[in-house]
């Protein structure tokens, strides 16, 4: 099998589920308890807090852990819309932002929110004169991604951060779910109030993942109870997967130095090839995230090419992962092409460090093969 679908979820590393084993055994203790198990629990939990604030160059005190992406965008989304509702009711962000920030943003307008969505240019970028056109009084929130999870198209976050150092009353929340441990991000430098980060899209483990909140950012909690990671996020922490996930982390940041050039070589070969496909449309941007590759064939649906790579032994996708099952149209394709035809056929190709360029040779071949027979399946039928 060639698993080609990592964007969607990534294999844990072993390490990981090693790490994952030895704590959930030997150290299952409540972190919030005062006896000797629990202070055990309690000191891996702030080691792995340290070793990913340490990455990314940050406080300790700036990582809260959660559930993943979702909980991650909802809470940062929600709790800054919120805690800061009194300042203003606007907020802005992107045609081809996930779901999980998309919904979040939505469901503010039943409390009177207004949502501002900027669109997309045909390499998936926003123009950085519309947004500085959207910015208003009563703007409370940015919310744009990094490294968009359909085509890999890369936001000029920097650049939106330094816009934003002159609107001090707006916070900048930025979804680096995709890009984490594949592009390079500085927060400090990006003037970024709140990132959000998941384990299963670095080799950790579903059900695992981190918010960064700048120091002196305040946002209002979604859960209330146990008042658990400072009041921010309450339940009991899950050790063993914070562990995990921490070592997923240390892990994907040093394959990032050791092993980006060959996920450049592998997407080059596969762009090139698919540019010089009969039939193909290639619709990520060349200067896009090494590892997200995204393709169309109009004449086929994305199921169909799908399932036929599948019987080859291929493993990749659609749209989002969490909208797959609900909807065959790429909304960022259609943002970024407007072309119907183009927004019903996309086939997404994510890579990771584990992949080899033989790999991406036997792919392009297969589709190649499939493109050209599934054509002249559907000329003779016609």
């Amino acid at each position: 099998m060639i698993y080609f679908d990592n964007s969607a979820t990534t294999k844990p590393y072993p390490e990981v589920i090693e790490s994952f084993m030895k704590v959930s055994s030997d150290y299952f203790g409540n972190p919030s308890s005062l006896h000797g198990l629990g202070v055990q629990a309690e000191k891996l939990l702030s080691a792995a807090r340290k070793q990913i604030a340490d990455l990314l160059k940050v406080k300790g005190s700036e990582i809260y852990f959660t559930s993943g992406g979702t909980e991650g965008n909802n809470l940062a989304i929600k709790g800054a819309a919120q805690y800061r509702n009194n300042r203003g009711k606007h907020i802005i962000t992107t045609a081809i932002e996930h779901p999980s920030v998309e919904d979040a943003c939505q469901s503010l307008t039943k409390s009177g929110f207004e949502i501002t969505i900027l669109p997309v240019n045909e390499y998936g970028q926003i123009d950085m004169t519309d947004l500085k056109e959207a910015l208003r009084e009563d703007t409370i929130l940015v919310s744009i991604m990094h490294v968009n999870n359909e085509v890999g198209s890369i936001q000029p976050i920097a650049d939106i951060g330094k816009i934003l150092e002159r609107y001090p009353h707006v916070l900048f929340h930025v979804d680096n779910v995709q890009g984490a441990g594949k592009v390079p991000l500085s927060l400090r430098e990006a003037n970024i109030d709140l990132c959000t980060f998941s384990g299963h899209k670095i080799h950790g483990l579903k059900g695992t993942g981190f918010l960064y909140i700048r120091e002196g950012v305040q946002i209002d909690p979604l859960f209330h109870g146990g008042n658990q990671e400072t009041q921010i996020r309450s339940g009991t922490e899950n050790v063993a997967g914070i562990v995990a996930l921490s070592k997923a982390f240390r892990i994907s940041m040093n394959n990032q130095l050791l092993y980006h050039d060959k996920l450049e070589q592998i997407k080059t070969y596969l762009y090139k090839g698919l540019l010089e496909t009969e039939g193909v449309l290639v619709n990520s941007p060349e200067e896009g995230a090494p590892h997200i590759l995204n393709f169309s064939v109009p004449l086929l649906k994305s199921e169909v090419l799908l399932h036929a790579l599948e019987s080859d032994g291929i493993i990749v996708s659609t749209t989002s992962a969490c909208s797959s099952k609900k909807r065959s149209v790429s909304k960022t394709v259609d943002a970024m092409f407007r072309d119907q035809a183009r927004s019903e056929s996309v086939i997404r190709i994510s890579t990771a460090y584990g992949n080899e360029l033989e790999e991406a040779k036997r792919v392009l071949a297969a589709i190649r093969k499939i493109v050209a027979n599934l054509e002249k399946i559907m000329r003779v039928a016609k």
